[in-house]
């Protein structure tokens, strides 16, 4: 017969600290395995998906600027509104041109740290890019008659300006003037403030032109449209106003890079790229296209070095591209878009001797 201790003690035997320790041990390193890995696959789980906004972001942000900037100089490409100075409701212009690569910052505060800025500028009429003449001297009221009356409807936006470029083309106290259309006749046009003179042209810009500014604010491709907000109200610290007319289009936006495609010759097709803007007015037909690169950067900081080179792009070494403006630059990863946009109103204009 067995003793009652004896069968308890075989019954009721459990594990020793020793069994305990080393199955402790075991799922220690089976959790830290599966952590491993988990961190590993959410890793590269965010950088696909960083990548893919990336790649989403920088996408729209060249469209956007594509879709602009073949548009520009529509209904105004004259010689003689190009680089006028142009008084808007809120601002005066510097100069007028289908484009402008970092223009005054007067009219567009700088954006991000070696970014470029662009003002871009179209109509919306079918009205004659060579303008409407001004047959008769304007009343005091502002009536006038011109050759095509229909053309204009009352609310277009009008560039009233002279029959060849003179003072108000370099002298910006005496700048060209954007004033709606209040009244139209068979016969007249009714154009207050305007600065029309018989023998001058009207040029319209139909009932919602554009004047865009774009700019890299904050790592986003910004724009702001100058008939709804002055453009030119600095972006400093703590100003609202900067942030509430810039508006954003696309986020994660490293860098905008721009340059002028020239012609050095009216025959010789582009054969220069710089950010050189042209002189007068007879040296724009010669500038055919713009070269924009847009930099896009994933949303996922890494701790380690992913970046060991700046992106490149087709520009020359003066628009290089410069990340330096952010401490931790190397830490992301880029995308470069980059395009070549035709300035497709500007072959139309009547040539003259730069």
């Amino acid at each position: 017969m067995k003793s009652l201790s004896h069968a308890t003690t075989k019954y009721h035997r459990g594990f020793g600290l020793v069994e305990v320790m080393v199955a402790l041990v075991i799922g220690m390193l089976g959790i830290i395995i599966m952590l491993q890995v988990f961190a590993v696959a959410e890793g590269q789980k965010r950088s696909t998906t960083g990548a893919g906004d990336a790649q989403n972001n920088g996408a729209l942000a060249l469209y956007a600027l594509q879709r602009d900037i073949r548009q520009a100089g529509y209904g105004f490409s004259s010689v003689n509104v190009l680089g006028c100075a142009l008084a808007l409701p809120g601002h005066t212009l510097a100069q007028l041109a289908p484009v402008l690569i970092n223009p005054p910052v007067t009219d567009v505060p700088a954006g991000d740290a070696n970014t470029d800025t662009l003002l871009v500028a179209y109509g919306s009429s079918a009205g004659s890019p060579e303008g409407d003449t001004v047959t008769s001297t304007p009343t005091t009221a502002g009536v006038m008659s011109v050759r095509s009356p229909t053309n204009f409807s009352v609310g277009d936006q009008v560039i009233a300006a002279p029959s060849a470029p003179l003072s108000a083309c370099t002298n910006p106290t005496t700048p060209l003037r954007l004033a709606a259309v209040t009244a139209v006749t068979p016969v007249t046009v009714t154009l207050p403030a305007s600065g029309a003179v018989e023998k001058g042209a009207l040029f319209n810009l139909g009932a919602s032109p554009r004047i865009l500014a774009y700019a890299v604010r904050s790592g986003n491709l910004t724009v702001c449209d100058y008939l709804a907000a002055n453009c030119a109200t600095a972006c400093t610290a703590g100003n609202t106003n900067c942030n509430a007319d810039w508006v954003p289009i696309a986020s994660g936006i490293a860098s905008l890079r721009a340059e002028y495609g020239h012609a050095t010759t009216a025959t010789s097709g582009v054969d220069v790229w710089d950010q050189t803007t042209p002189a007068s007015a007879c040296l724009w037909p010669r500038t055919m296209a713009l070269r924009v690169a847009v930099i896009a950067r994933n949303n996922q900081e890494d701790k380690d070095t992913l970046t060991g080179e700046v992106p490149s792009w087709e520009g020359s070494a003066g628009t290089a591209i410069d990340l330096s403006g952010k401490a931790n630059w190397q830490n992301f990863r880029y995308k470069v878009f980059q395009t070549v946009i035709p300035i497709r109103n500007l072959p139309w204009m009547e040539s003259c001797t730069p």
